[in-house]
């Protein structure tokens, strides 16, 4: 699991943002937000444009250094506009099993590297300064790599037509080597690989009868995928049955049951839509999540709708890890949450736990959102 990640100098954060995951402060109550002494399930706030989808892109930039995903493209802005630095850096800190594996590199862009290194344990496993051209692997050894072929590594970085295409070497070592399937690296690999950013908030504008995809209608045929469905709305508190049906055409259509069919998309509200959203991005593939970051994942819910969804994530998937962005005070309370699982995001790019941005010592008999909304933490936003 995720231990700790730490960002500079990317996008609006030019000083040091640091997630924290391990720092919990030992409440009694809600501790189904915890799993492993590490938080699982975290809500942050903070006012528009401080930099909360900002965040969420950050720890999702290691899945540009394992795997083919992008994260953004080249025109968009990388580098915070007002650092003098020629680099972001990202740190990431894992648990597996209890070995600490600590992965750090520098960008220039988003694909072109500075230096990355990798160690676990304390151990120095291989450092490379694309930079100044220093490579070192002085501990392969500890990751069952000691065979790898290095000096392949090394042509691969050679330019090609004058340009130089620079390759992650943890990258490169995942992809060149035969490692067993309980080795630290593949649990990172498969970690990284089921790691999840969906910004709901932006996506409903996308998600009408036309958009969705037949793959999408093909999984709810599957045996009781659709009961599934049923379910999960009616825990939102959206009473329904649903009927699915091919039409002549080989199309699907998707309805709500009554004594006459009523087509879904035409009928439900935003509200139900967003919920469905939600359920086709990240309930459908959740079990095997590792982390999910969900940016305004409430955007469109009534408030007992938002903690009744937060709820099921604690009760349906409680090994993992998800982050929450919200604006919704509602959510701030105890019986939900926890003051150390309350997170505020303030425009200087500061990531604070409600437990400390305050000199009171949190009970559980304090009312969180009246705190909130009276200024108890404004320093912090």
């Amino acid at each position: 699991m995720l231990k700790r990640f730490t960002v500079k100098n990317y996008k609006n954060f030019q000083k040091e943002v640091c997630l924290d995951l391990e720092k919990t402060a030992g409440y009694q109550f809600s501790t189904d937000c915890i799993t492993d002494g590490l938080i699982s399930k975290m809500l942050i706030y903070g006012k528009n444009a401080t930099g909360k989808t900002n965040l969420g892109r950050a720890v999702m930039n290691i899945k540009t250094m394992l795997l083919d995903a992008v994260s953004s493209v080249e025109t968009e802005a990388f580098l915070n506009a007002d650092s003098e630095e020629d680099a972001a850096v990202f740190s990431y800190i894992f648990d597996f099993n209890g070995r600490e594996l600590v992965y750090r590199y520098a960008k220039f862009s988003e694909y072109r590297l500075k230096w990355e290194k990798l160690e676990i344990n304390g151990t120095l496993i291989f450092e490379c300064d694309f930079l100044e051209g220093k490579l070192a692997f002085p501990h392969l050894e500890e990751v069952e790599a000691e065979t790898a072929n290095v000096e392949r590594y090394r042509q691969a970085l050679e330019p090609v037509d004058g340009e130089q295409h620079l390759l992650s070497f943890l990258r490169w070592l995942v992809s060149n080597m035969a490692l067993k399937d309980d080795s630290i690296l593949i649990k990172l690999l498969n970690y990284v690989r089921d790691m999840t950013m969906v910004t709901v908030g932006n996506a409903l504008t996308q998600f009408r009868k036309g958009i969705m995809t037949n793959i999408f209608f093909k999984r709810l045929e599957q045996e009781n995928s659709l009961k599934n469905l049923e379910e999960f709305f009616n825990v939102m508190g959206i009473n329904c049955r649903l009927v699915l049906k091919k039409l002549p055409d080989g199309q699907r259509e998707l309805y709500f049951s009554h004594k006459k069919l009523v087509p879904f998309f035409e009928n439900a509200s935003s509200g139900t839509l967003a919920l469905l959203d939600i359920y086709r991005k990240i309930i459908t593939a959740i079990e095997k999540s590792s982390f999910v970051y969900m940016d305004e994942f409430d955007a469109f819910y009534h408030y007992e709708m938002a903690e009744n969804l937060v709820r099921f994530f604690k009760k349906k998937y409680p090994r993992s890890q998800i982050i929450m962005t919200s604006h919704n005070t509602n959510l701030m309370t105890n019986r939900l949450m926890r003051p150390d699982c309350l997170f505020i995001l303030s425009g200087e790019g500061t990531l604070t736990a409600l437990c400390d941005a305050t000199e009171r010592e949190m009970r559980e008999g304090h009312n969180l959102e009246k705190m909130y909304i009276s200024g108890e933490f404004e320093r912090y936003e």
